[in-house]
């Protein structure tokens, strides 16, 4: 397994009125987080946000293109950004012990922090497809080019973490600074990763290790 200390490339935030960053999610220009109360959205250029939504936000967020999925409390929540409307809901595999959330192949991907498990569900129906387990405790969730990474957040220690999305085999470990956790993960796609920072209310963007052409 390869490990290494996780490259912070910059430091979002603290922003007015945010106490706790939870979920994160990417449209591709936008950083879009989950506050509590509201989704708010980042302009990772500028660090400034550019919108926000009132939708309550309590665990992962998700983007499938088009549409956001929010964690709230013991449901998902299917939203259009545009209007804010919650346009339908899901039950929440973990019943309220959710934590990450991620789309990727016309699914959702739901981490569950204590039970350390990512669930594959049917976005429509909620209907668990299959369980990955993990040996740590679960936080955000993201896939990128084929890869599964999750966050970890346990004590003082937090990590970025690569794994085998059949045996749940941990392949590559990017370990964050002591004191520095990791709630909500995404990838933008290329040689980034955002992640929550919890109750710091700040938002950190991460080095995704370099890959062979």
């Amino acid at each position: 397994m390869k490990a290494s200390t996780a490259e912070i490339i910059r430091e979002y935030g603290p922003f007015d009125g945010v106490t706790h960053v939870h979920g994160v999610s990417y449209d591709g220009r936008q950083v879009w987080f989950a506050t509590g109360d509201h989704i708010q959205a980042l302009d990772p250029d500028s660090g400034q946000i550019v919108r926000s939504l009132d939708v309550q936000g309590h665990a992962g967020t998700a983007f499938d293109g088009r549409h956001l999925f929010q964690i709230a409390e013991n449901r998902i929540q299917k939203i259009d950004p545009a209007t804010s409307r919650v346009l339908a809901t899901i039950p929440a595999p973990g019943g309220g012990g959710d934590s990450g959330l991620a789309w990727a192949e016309g699914s959702l991907w739901v981490g569950q922090y204590q039970e350390r498990k990512i669930h594959q569900i049917d976005p429509e129906t909620g209907e668990v497809l299959r369980t990955i387990a993990s040996n740590r405790f679960v936080t955000g969730v993201t896939w990128v080019d084929g890869e599964l990474w999750h966050g970890t957040w346990e004590g003082e220690q937090s990590e970025l973490r690569h794994i085998d999305p059949g045996s749940g085999a941990v392949l590559e470990r990017l370990e964050m600074p002591a004191g520095l956790g990791v709630s909500g993960l995404e990838s933008d796609g290329g040689e980034r990763f955002f992640c929550g920072g919890g109750a710091s209310g700040r938002l950190r963007a991460v080095r995704r290790p370099a890959r062979a052409k």
